[in-house]
């Protein structure tokens, strides 16, 4: 990795906790420069303007929830037991999730929608992208039996990320993890009552 591509990845990882706390239109460029410890010079010699930034930075936080959740889901064997662990990360996480500011996915959705539309394709195709795994995970269980036929595949991965996604939303506002729990636990029943054949 050269000398530039190592700033600028520097540049990525301390400014996205930043980004996902105060905001993607909030975060200032004299934020990152805090950040970051660099001048606005050494910024915008890696990034062509601070929007640049910000869509890094968010792909750079979405990368690493991908990450951990795919680890939690892969040590399982079953489709069944992959979406439990879908729900049993962020029952788990929840502490670290609140510390780094909420999902950066939800906070970028309501940032994107009205105040950053810069951002806006990158959080649908992370939406999507969410979905799509969940959706393959429900149709590779189909395919082996462990889930019904009948199972709307796709139906339910945004049921899923709709649930999961409220009881954070609430969780985080009133400073209740019992509230994100209880979304888990609907997302569990849901597994068990609508998938499990």
């Amino acid at each position: 990795m050269s000398k530039a591509d190592k700033t600028k990845e520097f540049i990525i990882e301390r400014s996205a906790p930043v980004f996902n706390r105060k905001g993607y239109t909030g975060t200032s460029l004299s934020d990152i420069m805090e950040a970051t410890g660099l001048t606005k010079g050494s910024i915008y010699g890696n990034f062509e303007n601070k929007d640049e930034v910000a869509v890094a930075a968010y792909q750079y936080s979405i990368n690493g929830l991908n990450k951990r959740l795919s680890e939690a889901m892969s040590i399982k064997k079953t489709a069944l037991d992959k979406l439990y662990a879908f729900s049993d990360y962020y029952r788990g996480s929840w502490k670290a999730i609140s510390e780094r500011g909420g999902c950066p996915i939800q906070n970028a959705c309501i940032e994107a929608d009205d105040n950053a539309p810069f951002l806006k394709k990158h959080v649908q195709a992370s939406v999507k992208s969410w979905a799509g795994s969940l959706e393959k995970i429900i149709e590779e269980g189909r395919h082996k039996g462990e889930i019904k036929k009948s199972a709307n595949a796709k139906k339910i991965s945004y049921d899923m990320i709709t649930i999961l996604e409220g009881g954070v939303m609430l969780a985080k506002i009133m400073n209740n993890g019992e509230l994100l729990f209880a979304a888990l636990d609907r997302i569990n029943q849901l597994i068990k009552t609508e998938l499990k054949s």
